[in-house]
């Protein structure tokens, strides 16, 4: 068994599927990671799998997650029962030989799905071959049935850091003490990520750092990724995705990494995060305060002026009072420490919808405590729809305005409990999101702008006495 076949092992094994059959499920499965590769500039996925596989997986991920598009060039094998019966080895062959014919790339992502997994083809002996003639590729092994696109992101990352990365970087690549790689958000998963993570890019370069934010159109593509070694810092922005990619850079080449669980929304939060960072690298506190004051000052003039709405209009609309949140966890606990923490809105039903790994859940549980001075989350793990909108039924709410952020699978359920619906986790059909944020302090006025003007609207619909004129 080779080295990639024993981390995919690892990853998978730390993941606990749902007994039986899931509905509504919010994920995709691992040869799915292969949108976090067109998420890289420069960078091409080729699919060793079975006809449609693939085109499916980026469909799903891109058009159902707030119709982001996207450059889908992925070449696939495209294997049938020949294939199943005497090996597809040869099919991969002529494949990537045909791809480096008519496709430029700086690097190519060998992904293998399902069927090469059942019938035991050596990916990587065909894709070293070409490694060995200097071809900048790698290869990972997604098999769909052995992990989400979650797992498959690992894996993905991975294969290049391992693969692609180390070769380019040497045996002792020198420390740049103001540059910082980004883990954060995963590509296509979160309708948001794009803006999302430029937000966080600006916020970073804003107290002066150099950062590597490795995907989307923030980032330089391949350049970033080679000069991951030479980072001062692994900042790893979720409650969990990334963190086996930074213990691993740590390993490799001694990297220290800091671990922020929630991706910062609005002044509180963000402010906090950019001192720990600044702490973490020892950065003068001169140009991060003066960042911070800049910010801040802009965020609270809108604020200040959302506060005259927020307290003028509550006999008019019925302005929710709790919030719920039915998404992936880094969306999740981000969500609830800003409208329980900053909004002062009560905690509702939580459901995280990612299928973490079971090794994690622990830490991730202990990250929704201490929303606000004395107010704890409780959020339950549940990748099923039913399941989860079973547990926003059962919820007493005696007094309570509910709000739920969601995704278009909620629709139902918010109407059932007379709660305005904010998509904001996968599937999103009725949003399209281009360069929309939620995140850092411009992001959370968006946020404010999007989750208000839905709950005026339902409001209005629902009591047309009560619109304003």
């Amino acid at each position: 068994m080779n080295i990639q076949s024993r981390f995919d092992d690892d990853i998978a094994g730390s993941f606990s599927a749902a007994p039986g059959p899931i509905e509504q499920v919010r994920y995709a499965c691992a040869l799915g990671a292969l949108t976090s590769v067109i998420a890289i500039e420069g960078a091409i996925p080729i699919s060793h799998c079975g006809p449609g596989c693939a085109s499916k997986q980026f469909h799903a991920l891109s058009g159902i997650s707030g119709y982001q598009g996207g450059e889908f060039h992925v070449p696939s094998t495209n294997i049938g029962n020949k294939e199943v019966i005497f090996g597809g080895a040869d099919r991969l062959d002529e494949l990537i030989a045909s791809t480096l014919k008519v496709m430029e790339a700086e690097l190519y992502v060998v992904q293998s799905g399902c069927i090469p997994g059942l019938v035991g083809d050596d990916v990587a002996n065909v894709v070293q071959s070409y490694q060995r003639r200097g071809v900048p590729i790698v290869f990972a092994e997604t098999l769909g049935y052995r992990g989400t696109n979650f797992t498959g992101h690992e894996t993905v990352v991975r294969a290049i850091l391992d693969q692609y990365v180390a070769k380019q970087a040497g045996p002792a690549p020198r420390s740049q003490k103001r540059l910082v790689n980004v883990w954060s958000l995963l590509p296509y998963q979160n309708p948001f990520w794009r803006g999302d993570l430029t937000e966080i890019r600006r916020i970073l370069e804003g107290i002066g750092l150099t950062v590597n934010i490795l995907f989307g159109p923030a980032s330089e593509g391949l350049a970033e990724w080679r000069a991951i070694p030479s980072a001062a810092l692994n900042l790893v922005l979720s409650p969990w995705l990334g963190l086996a990619t930074a213990r691993h850079l740590e390993s490799v080449y001694g990297q220290p990494f800091l671990h922020v669980p929630a991706v910062p929304i609005g002044a509180q939060a963000t402010s906090a995060f950019l001192r720990q960072v600044a702490e973490e690298l020892d950065l003068d506190s001169g140009p991060v305060e003066a960042f911070i004051t800049r910010e801040e000052r802009d965020y609270y003039h809108y604020l200040r002026d959302f506060a005259h709405f927020y307290a003028g209009c509550t006999s008019q609309y019925q302005l929710p009072s709790e919030v719920n949140i039915v998404g992936e966890s880094a969306y999740a606990l981000s969500l609830a420490r800003f409208f329980v923490g900053d909004l002062g809105l009560n905690p509702g039903v939580i459901v995280l919808t990612e299928n973490p790994p079971e090794h994690e859940r622990e830490t991730i549980h202990r990250s929704f405590r201490d929303l606000a001075p004395g107010i704890d989350g409780e959020p339950v793990f549940e990748a099923d729809g039913h399941r989860a909108h079973a547990v926003i039924r059962a919820k007493p709410r005696i007094g309570e305005l509910p709000l739920l952020f969601g995704s278009t699978w909620e629709a139902g359920v918010a109407q059932e409990i007379g709660a305005p619906l904010v998509e904001i986790s996968y599937p999103a059909t009725d949003e399209v999101v281009i360069a929309r944020s939620y995140v850092g302090y411009r992001g959370a006025l968006q946020l404010l702008e999007r989750t208000y003007t839905t709950v005026v609207r339902q409001s209005t619909e629902e009591n047309p006495e009560t619109a304003a004129l």
